[in-house]
């Protein structure tokens, strides 16, 4: 049966839904009730809402600003190649890069000798007081090869060294010092060309200038490195020692009791003595640069001497040497965990020689070429150096793992004597990419017949060890050379410096950059052994791909 409330309902159904009606009405009304008794929602939602657009309007309106609003920095387009020529001249074998005109970007410093400079500066020898011909230098732009500056600056110059420190009116600069064959010494601002000093120096006229010049500390208290001037005079090296920042002489001339050739270094010993190494009669010489001093100078220095190093200089002779390696070409500073190594390169054998106790790590017994070795990594983050076995049309470039002497790779080059040196770049893989020259094709064995052969720049990277790259056949002297990254981790490209280098013979002098990427499509892939599965484009790809790190 039913109950009361569903019979009612089934006989009065509009009643029923009236007391639905009501019913639902109180409840919305008590959750009204409710509802008042809460906080506002709908008020901190809408100051939420407000914030977010708000921040998003700024964000916007800033990312509004700086793109269209405020200009980017306009950045230098840099040519993929540029020329700069000179007629009836000579250079000198003398090649620096610096960022000149601050646009991160590296310019080419160069020497040559001519009677005027360039049309656009109209600057002749007579207006600096020089002879004619005479020695100009020039700064060229890396991004186009305009030029910078480009000025007079010596008679004829014997020794150039670059980014020495300078302090004038309280301000710091940098400079390159020449010394002119007749003896002068003259300092050029590196940024504006500008001579900062000049002073005759006391050298005698038979006096034969050794390369390099080097920078010793200081010690006359200016603040600035000071520089040391070995000559050869009468078979006896002689040394000088010039302030760095005035070019005037401290103390006198100092014999150094040997007689030594061009190549010397200057090493630091682990207790920080100071040391010059030098070739001297097929060996290797040593000589204290604080004994040096007090002889020059008179005077306490700040330099000081290593007991160990002592004991091993012989007093007659000052070789310090106890094995022979032949005529010493070459030597060089080599990067080591407790400090430099030297790197020994004789008529005879390649050696690497301890820093501090000078004896042998490894010896390799072979007769490298006169050219300087060149650093670079084979292995990732090992370095290896790049040397010549043999000279001229039996040469053999072999690359040698630094740590053990290990022969890692060997190839027969070609070339002839007095070509340009070998290169390399650091990659982005931690290796390196090496540049060598070499004779375009074999000619037999007659120097003879190579002398009118070109010359091709051939490159060559670990990661295909079997092959290289031709990129380039000249066939005019090329007095210097350099692969150089003129942006950071954009663009490498090579600077070549051609033209007569003698006097008697002037010519056109030219300055060339090519970008090394646009060298490689039209280059010659040269198979070594043994043809690998890629084919010659596939190579030429692999290349143009790599990208380059400056130096560390």
């Amino acid at each position: 049966m039913l109950d009361n409330k569903d019979l009612e309902a089934e006989i009065h159904p509009l009643k029923s839904e009236d007391r639905k009606s009501q019913e639902n009405l109180g409840n919305r009304l008590k959750n009204e009730d409710n509802l008042k008794s809460t906080p506002p929602l709908s008020r901190l939602s809408r100051c939420r809402t407000v914030a977010f657009f708000l921040s998003l309007f700024l964000c916007l309106f800033v990312v509004f600003v700086v793109s269209f609003i405020i200009p980017c920095p306009d950045r230098p387009v840099s040519q993929r190649m540029w020329r700069i020529d000179y007629n009836i001249a000579v250079t000198y074998d003398f090649l620096a890069m610096e960022d000149i005109n601050n646009d991160k970007i590296q310019d080419v410093l160069f020497l040559y000798k001519n009677i005027n400079s360039s049309s656009n500066f109209n600057r002749s020898c007579i207006d600096e007081g020089f002879s004619s011909p005479c020695t100009f230098a020039a700064a060229a732009s890396g991004a186009n090869g305009s030029l910078l500056w480009e000025r007079p600056v010596a008679q004829d110059v014997a020794v150039v060294e670059c980014a020495v420190p300078q302090t004038r009116d309280g301000k710091a600069a940098s400079a390159c010092i020449l010394v002119d064959r007749p003896g002068s010494f003259i300092a050029v601002n590196l940024f504006t060309g500008e001579t900062l000093w000049s002073h005759a120096s006391s050298l005698s006229q038979n006096a034969f200038i050794l390369r390099p010049l080097l920078q010793v500390p200081d010690v006359d208290g200016d603040g600035a490195p000071d520089l040391l001037m070995l000559t050869q005079e009468e078979k006896q090296v002689n040394s000088y020692i010039y302030s760095g920042s005035t070019g005037l002489q401290i103390g006198h001339r100092g014999s150094l009791g040997v007689d030594g050739e061009s190549g010397f270094l200057l090493h630091v010993t682990r207790t920080g003595a100071h040391y010059l190494l030098l070739p001297c009669a097929s060996s290797l010489c040593g000589y204290s640069v604080k004994g040096l001093y007090e002889k020059v100078a008179q005077g306490n220095s700040p330099f000081k001497k290593d007991p160990l190093w002592e004991d091993m200089l012989n007093t007659t002779t000052h070789q310090v040497l106890p094995h022979s390696s032949g005529a010493v070409h070459h030597l060089m500073h080599v990067p080591g965990k407790a400090g430099a190594d030297v790197l020994l390169v004789g008529s005879e054998a390649c050696v690497l020689l301890d820093g501090q106790e000078l004896m042998p790590r490894w010896t390799l017994r072979m007769a490298p070429g006169l050219r300087r070795p060149v650093f670079g990594y084979y292995k990732p983050d090992t370095l290896a150096v790049a040397v010549e076995n043999g000279t001229s049309i039996d040469r053999q470039i072999l690359l040698l793992d630094l740590s053990t002497g290990a022969i890692l790779w060997s190839q027969a080059l070609p070339s002839l004597p007095g070509g340009p040196p070998s290169a390399s770049l650091p990659t982005a893989d931690h290796r390196s990419a090496f540049f060598f020259w070499g004779l375009h094709e074999p000619v037999g064995t007659n120097e003879t017949e190579a002398r009118g052969a070109q010359h091709s720049l051939y490159m060559f990277h670990p990661s295909l060890p079997h092959v290289l790259l031709e990129l380039t056949s000249i066939s005019t002297p090329i007095i210097a050379f350099d692969v150089v990254l003129f942006e950071p981790s954009r663009h490498a490209a090579l600077v070549l410096l051609m033209g007569p280098a003698s006097s008697d013979t002037p010519g056109l002098v030219s300055v060339i950059k090519h970008k090394v990427r646009d060298l490689v499509p039209s280059s010659r892939v040269v198979h070594l052994g043994e043809r690998g599965p890629d084919s010659d484009q596939a190579v030429r790809d692999r290349f143009s791909r790599l990208r380059y790190l400056s130096e560390a």
